[in-house]
């Protein structure tokens, strides 16, 4: 049995890592293809929606349209803080430190030295886009938060993160978001009102054809 006493790595997620590889490595080959597409397709998932709430909120008031735009940026902050984290620990990728080769090989290709494991960055990048496509709206939000689950769990399956990274890159993406977003949509929503009046304005729409969108420290989130 590999050894789980790492440094900087709780025992337990370290055996649970053990316990989630040897299990993945006894799922159906397309199965595995699946999780290994879905780690970084669910990514690029978030991103499409973050983009689709953008242009729904052309035709929606000045608040709906800067919460679709601080969004990506809470995303962009999120990751700014879990890469600053892992320059901290410095902690290796599991199917570099523990002898995972003993039990099966991994799901997904080890990341190369230096490319650190704690945290996640893609769990990181999935809890913000999840709570910041919450905030813009709240059915998306719920497809969202299940699929940011989804990628988190896939980072273990393939093989490439102990269970606390994805964890941690969780926490830290939804918290930031969950601070940032409402925090910023209301600051930028004047500006937003103001540039769909400059020449030029029309790529960020016009909102509602009647009312004034006037700045708020409430914000709604749609369905």
């Amino acid at each position: 049995m590999p050894r789980t006493d790492i440094p900087d790595v709780p025992d337990v997620s370290a055996g649970w890592y053990l316990d989630v590889v040897a299990a993945a490595a006894r799922l159906p080959g397309w199965v595995q293809l699946a999780f290994e597409f879905a780690t970084d397709g669910v990514v690029v998932g978030f991103a499409l929606a973050l983009v689709l709430l953008a242009v729904r909120a052309r035709h929606r008031p000045g608040i709906a349209m800067a919460t679709a735009l601080v969004g990506p940026v809470c995303v962009l902050l999120a990751y700014v803080i879990s890469e600053a984290i892992k320059g901290v620990f410095r902690v290796d990728r599991p199917c570099r430190t523990l002898d995972v080769a003993t039990i099966a090989p991994t799901i997904a290709h080890c990341p190369e030295l230096g490319d650190w494991s704690f945290p996640s960055n893609h769990a990181t990048i999935a809890g913000a886009a999840a709570v910041a496509i919450w905030w813009s709206s709240s059915r998306w939000g719920s497809v969202a938060a299940a699929a940011a689950l989804l990628a988190a769990a896939s980072r273990v399956i393939v093989g490439v993160h102990y269970p606390h990274d994805v964890l941690v890159g969780l926490t830290i993406g939804a918290v930031t978001a969950s601070a940032l977003v409402p925090l910023l949509a209301p600051m930028a929503s004047p500006l937003v009102q103001r540039l769909r009046g400059a020449p030029g304005g029309g790529v960020l729409g016009r909102g509602p054809a009647t009312g004034v969108d006037a700045p708020t420290v409430r914000l709604p989130r749609h369905r």
